[in-house]
């Protein structure tokens, strides 16, 4: 919040021989309703690996069409964080790249989820063919 404070702060300029004068003038409600929606933005960033790892627990996701995705998931990263952050391209950078950085780890998530999946298979498997063997 500093640096977004830091960057309104910046844009005022002083009036004079011919030019317009610009003070930030910073109401406390257009404040808080800017420090609620990064606080939103960045509390639903940080669910990302939770929600993507319940999908991928439930089956609906997978670790392959994560990966698949990703160019996409970078890019939707990048247009929400504009949307969602101050027209600084430091807050920007600091709610995208976090989302891309739990993007990844949400894929690995998946990742462990189907192989335990698979051994779980595997062994039921091995379980019920040595049932019919014997």
């Amino acid at each position: 919040m500093p640096l977004a404070t830091q960057f309104f702060l910046s844009l005022e300029q002083t009036g004079g021989d011919g030019t317009a004068e610009i003070q930030n003038l910073q109401a406390v409600g257009s404040y808080l309703s800017l420090i609620m929606t990064l606080i939103f933005a960045f509390g639903f960033v940080f669910q990302l690996p939770v929600a993507i790892t319940l999908l991928a627990k439930a089956g609906l996701v997978s670790a392959d069409t994560l990966s698949e995705k990703r160019k996409y998931a970078i890019l939707l990263a990048f247009v929400a964080a504009a949307v969602l952050t101050p027209p600084d391209p430091v807050s920007q950078l600091g709610l995208a790249l976090p989302t891309i950085l739990l993007y990844e780890i949400s894929i690995i998530a998946a990742r462990r989820i189907e192989k335990k999946r698979k051994e779980r298979e595997d062994a039921e498997e091995s379980d019920s063919t040595d049932v019919i063997s014997s």
